[in-house]
């Protein structure tokens, strides 16, 4: 016969049965953490029970908590065939709150790894950048162990500063790795330390050699230039391209004659022009209005004023596009192009 209910007819005033003594006993031993958890999974009814228990332990003897608390216990050790399924619902539970690996490991016996500043040492704290200057020294398999050895978001870093050219190789590599064996990774974790070190030690830091060389070339008249230039497209034609492109800009042609302007006005497409020209400082943009006829000039403001938002990379394309006009132009002898150094009599 159940305990009687607070509420139901006759049951207010009746003693609590030993089942809601003994459930009220139980969780008042808990402590309050656990019976909040408890009281959670209960339904109405049920909590009137453990309410109603709770009411008459006062009237009880002290050693009635502990005693419930033992029975309980005894009971739960009792439990025989049905602890067998224990291990499965417990690791369902682990598995939910803590992810199928750390229960897998948990459960199965299976070592954790150990995190990264233990078998790489400091290499695991290191600036980005500056291991990544280090890194870029080894193959691309040593440094996929490397990264996928460290946090997420400082192996994003590292491959930020890591060459367009060697990213995908790294990348590609990493996404195959499962394991490593860590006595492999504190060795090149030592090598990579001292490496780190000597480049403190040495004061190595990273420098822009690149665009060093274009503020030195922008500084040298337009024929040594050229020199120079075509010296390096022996060995490296890409790397030549590359600085021709950026040693004469669309900023750059602010400084042609306007005889000049116009000459390579005649060679340039009108819906190219007004592209460019959208993204243009003002001062070139007035240079380039101020060399067409008026009726041209009053046309392509027209156009500059109805036309829309454009995407960035067309403007720089269209820019590039008549920058190179204008260099194979001055090859040609046609026009001359002028680097602010250079003075014109």
């Amino acid at each position: 016969m159940p305990d009687p209910v607070v509420g139901a007819p006759g049951g207010s005033d009746e003693p609590a049965g030993p089942g809601s003594l003994k459930a009220a006993a139980v969780l008042l031993g808990v402590g309050p953490d656990v019976a909040t958890n408890i009281f959670r999974q209960l339904a109405e009814g049920e909590l009137r029970r453990v309410a109603l228990g709770a009411k008459n332990l006062r009237k009880n003897p002290p050693a009635t908590v502990p005693d419930a608390l033992n029975a309980f216990i005894a009971a739960m050790e009792l439990v025989g065939g049905d602890a067998a399924a224990g291990d499965d619902v417990l690791r369902d539970i682990a598995t939910k709150a803590l992810g199928a690996d750390a229960a897998r490991r948990a459960f199965d016996g299976v070592v954790p790894p150990p995190p990264p500043d233990e078998v790489l040492g400091p290499v695991s704290q290191a600036d980005p950048e500056s291991l990544a200057m280090v890194l870029h020294r080894e193959q691309a398999q040593t440094i996929a162990l490397v990264l996928s050895s460290l946090d997420a978001w400082r192996a994003a870093a590292v491959v930020d500063h890591l060459s367009e050219k060697l990213r995908p190789d790294v990348l590609r590599r990493m996404a195959t790795i499962e394991s490593v064996a860590p006595e492999i990774l504190r060795e090149v974790g030592q090598a990579l330390s001292d490496e780190l070190k000597a480049l403190v030690a040495g004061g190595m830091r990273k420098v822009d050699g690149k665009n060093t060389a274009l503020e030195i070339l922008r500084r040298c008249p337009q024929q040594e230039q050229q020199a120079v230039i075509d010296e390096i497209e022996k060995d490296d034609p890409n790397l030549a391209g590359e600085l021709r492109g950026r040693l004469f800009t669309f900023g750059d042609l602010v400084n042609l004659t306007d005889r000049d302007l116009q000459q390579l006005l005649r060679e340039i497409e009108g819906n190219k022009l007004v592209m460019a020209l959208r993204g243009a400082t003002p001062e070139v943009r007035q240079k380039f209005l101020a060399n067409l006829s008026s009726r041209a000039a009053e046309m392509l403001a027209d156009d500059l004023a109805a036309m829309g938002p454009v995407k960035l990379s067309m403007v720089e394309a269209a820019q590039a596009e008549i920058s190179k006009t204008a260099q194979d132009l001055a090859q040609q002898g046609r026009i001359t192009i002028v680097n602010p150094s250079e003075k014109m009599l």
